[in-house]
């Protein structure tokens, strides 16, 4: 059994240590070559916090703290649509929402993992620690591929905050999948912003997030011209979830339901 350390006693990273925030991606298959665990947890970082140019959302948040936090009635209603919205898409019992952590279902890197859906579409911004000091990462670039990130050795992911600018204008999402209650094959958001520009973020279809961005509102030819020329053809997800042939059209249709949604 791996030790575990309070983050108080690291020293210098070593080879076969792993950061332990809620467990429930990490426990959920054999693991070998880990022999200590680095209890984040203990850190006792503030899960939430509210500032003036935006929400710092801690790695060690729970799904449950951050979907109690949606539904304050201070929460601005964009965030609170979509993060109600993601938090739903995470296909878990109430058991795991109170331990599943933000930062966990982020550096999991599941193509399905709602909370890299809410964090992209929002500009979240990840702040990134490690032997070499401290950086920042856009999280639509945090996540590099199935299962793989811009984590180096010995970094961790401390929080990841969201911009006041991001969460104050319309916004809506699109969720796929081939069962009612399966993991998600299309997840989709889309926002106006501030200045009258629309942005789409793609998750779950592939493999990573991808965004796209306008400077107003486009028509659907337009729309549909710049998802094919941004997603390559290798970068569908290609599962027992859904095949890239059919997320494909998922993703077009959910796209332009959006649109539509969001036209003046």
């Amino acid at each position: 059994m791996a030790e575990v350390v309070s983050p108080a006693r690291i020293g210098q990273w070593r080879p076969g240590d792993a950061w332990l925030g809620g467990g429930t991606a990490l426990f959920a298959e054999p693991r070998p070559a880990l022999t200590r665990l680095l209890d984040l947890v203990a850190a006792g970082w503030t899960p939430i916090t509210v500032r003036d140019d935006g929400v710092e959302i801690a790695a060690t948040c729970t799904i449950a703290e951050l979907f109690r936090f949606a539904q304050a009635p201070q929460t601005p209603a964009a965030f609170r649509n979509l993060a109600t919205g993601c938090c739903h898409a995470f296909l878990a019992s109430f058991k795991i929402w109170n331990v599943a952590t933000v930062g966990g279902n982020l550096c999991a890197a599941l193509p399905a993992g709602p909370r890299i859906t809410l964090l992209a579409a929002l500009d979240g911004e990840c702040l990134v620690a490690g032997p070499d000091g401290k950086r920042t990462v856009p999280v639509v670039n945090f996540v590099t591929g199935d299962g793989s990130t811009v984590l180096r050795d010995g970094e961790l992911l401390r929080s990841v905050t969201v911009p006041a600018t991001a969460m104050g204008g319309p916004v809506t999402y699109r969720q796929g999948s081939l069962f009612t209650h399966g993991r998600s094959a299309a997840l989709l958001a889309g926002r106006v912003t501030a200045s009258a520009g629309f942005v789409l973020t793609v998750t779950a279809a592939t493999v990573r997030p991808y965004q796209l961005r306008f400077d107003g509102l486009p028509d659907e030819r337009s729309l549909t011209a710049a998802l094919h020329e941004a997603i390559p053809d290798d970068a569908w997800t290609d599962d027992v979830h859904g095949l890239p042939t059919w997320r494909r059209h998922l993703t077009l249709r959910y796209a332009e339901e959006i649109r539509r949604r969001l036209e003046p």
